[in-house]
C-alpha cells in the first residue's frame, strides 16, 4: 500500500519550487498535485494522456476544448488526451490532484 497526506505533499511541492509534484507512478497511471495561486496563469499544453482533475481546494474556471465550467473544492473534470485545456480566472489558490492514464511521460 502507498498512502499520502495532502498537507505533506503540498509542503514537498512548495519546497521543490514547482507548480506540479508527481507523487505516484505506476504501470497504468500517475498522480500528481498541481498548484496555481490566485491570479496566476496556467501554462500547460495538451497532454498525450487522458487525465482527471480533482479539485482539492480553491476556485477557478477551466476550459477544455470549447467548453468552460467553474470549478471549486470537490469538482472532478475529465480531459481527453490531446485536447487543449487551461485553468483561468483563478480567484482562490487552486490545488488539484491530477491522474494521468497512461502515466505522464
Amino acid at each position: 500500500m502507498k498512502a499520502f497526506r495532502l498537507d505533506e505533499l503540498e509542503v514537498e511541492r512548495a519546497a521543490n519550487a514547482g507548480a506540479y509534484l508527481q507523487f505516484l507512478r505506476e504501470r497504468n497511471m500517475s498522480v500528481g498535485l498541481y498548484a496555481l495561486d490566485a491570479g496566476e496563469q496556467d501554462p500547460q499544453k495538451p497532454h498525450n494522456q487522458d487525465e482527471v482533475y480533482f479539485v482539492v481546494s480553491g476556485r477557478a474556471s477551466i476550459t477544455v476544448g470549447l467548453e468552460t465550467t467553474e470549478v471549486a473544492r470537490g469538482s472532478v473534470v475529465f480531459v481527453p488526451a490531446g485536447v487543449a485545456h487551461k485553468f483561468h480566472r483563478i480567484s482562490e489558490d487552486l490545488r488539484v490532484l491530477v491522474i494521468f492514464s497512461p502515466p505522464e511521460a
